[in-house]
């Protein structure tokens, strides 16, 4: 049965396109548009789409107040549809603390050469959000506070790191794990995948929000206790080893799973140079980036964690992991930080 979208756009010609290019796929029928929240909410009550693509920037009420109201009365998948400016980062990351499943970037109505590469993550993107876990936005992300594991709970070393990937759904995940982390917490080097631009402004809102220090990554930064690095966006993230010391090195080697930065890179790295330093955690995310890495690390020693099914999002890549046999232990979102911690403990 095909996945039945309703498109939020207040652009007739996005309309038109994002029309264009869902339409073309079998598996996606596009039931109606709205150009405002007002019209999506009459649409939505009468067509029960099974996912909602929705602007950011738009007359009469902003998506952003739209989509916490929808969450609240009508949880439902939603896919933002963002523009890669600085606001537009920081706009779109706050909708998937409000419980956007995942984001693609706006076309640009002048440029079709794109449109083919577009047309495949946009679809697959429609595709995943509709089987995604939809959740109602926690008090932590309408603005409450969060309580992070106490420092006691962790044996200090400088030598383990603690390495997560993540995909769709990852940005929410990502902050629950690192919220709980102490700010003595072994260092954490991050995968997630997310495009040029949206990294910076992720790193930032996580830094401001836990008690280790966040930031994007750049070549040549030492791996830390008490401190995270995320991949930037379009660059793979990879562990060196730098006499008795840790160092990442970011580099734009070709895509591997078709992701620049890809999970896989950052795992096999692990393996290479760390083996039973390291700790890795593959969380929720459409497809299997970061299966075989996982299984390579556990192969070199590494303690390997997957989020479990309830708990993700999209359970692509952690069930990919578990099924080859990667994962050591499977590990519900809310006992991951904790996880970890343990395990670095043992160390």
């Amino acid at each position: 049965m095909a996945t039945r979208v309703l498109i939020v756009d207040d652009s007739a010609l996005i309309r038109q396109l994002l029309t264009e290019l869902l339409g073309a796929d079998r598996e996606i029928e596009v039931i109606g548009s709205a150009p405002d929240p007002y019209q999506a909410w009459e649409k939505i009550k009468s067509l029960r789409p099974d996912v909602l693509t929705l602007d950011v920037e738009m007359p009469r009420m902003d998506g952003l107040s739209f989509l916490q109201r929808l969450m609240q009365l009508q949880p439902m998948p939603v896919l933002m549809v963002s523009s890669l400016t600085e606001g537009g980062c920081a706009t779109t990351l706050r909708a998937l603390e409000l419980g956007a499943i995942d984001f693609v970037t706006k076309p640009k109505i002048d440029l079709r050469s794109g449109t083919v590469e577009l047309a495949e993550e946009l679809c697959a993107k429609v595709k995943a959000v509709a089987k995604a876990q939809v959740r109602r936005p926690t008090r932590r992300s309408l603005g409450g506070t969060s309580s992070a594991i106490p420092a006691e709970a962790l044996i200090r070393t400088t030598e383990v790191v603690m390495a997560i990937g993540a995909s769709t759904g990852g940005t929410e995940a990502l902050r629950e794990v690192l919220t709980a982390l102490p700010a003595e917490s072994p260092g954490v080097v991050v995968v997630q995948h997310m495009p040029e631009r949206f990294t910076t402004s992720f790193a930032e809102r996580l830094d401001g929000l836990c008690r280790v220090r966040v930031r994007e990554a750049a070549d040549g930064d030492r791996v830390l206790p008490g401190h995270v690095l995320i991949a930037p966006g379009n660059w793979h993230l990879a562990i060196r080893r730098s006499g008795a010391n840790y160092t990442v090195r970011t580099h734009q080697e070709p895509p591997v799973n078709r992701h620049r930065p890809s999970v896989d890179v950052l795992f096999a790295s692990c393996a290479r140079y760390l083996g039973p330093n390291a700790i890795g955690a593959l969380l929720t995310g459409m497809g299997a980036d970061g299966a075989r890495g996982l299984l390579a690390m556990r192969q070199s020693g590494s303690a390997t964690l997957a989020q479990d099914e309830a708990t993700s999002v999209v359970f692509g890549m952690p069930k990919e992991a578990i099924q080859i046999g990667a994962a050591e232990e499977i590990v519900p979102l809310h006992g991951m930080a904790a996880a970890l911690l343990r395990r670095a403990a043992r160390h």
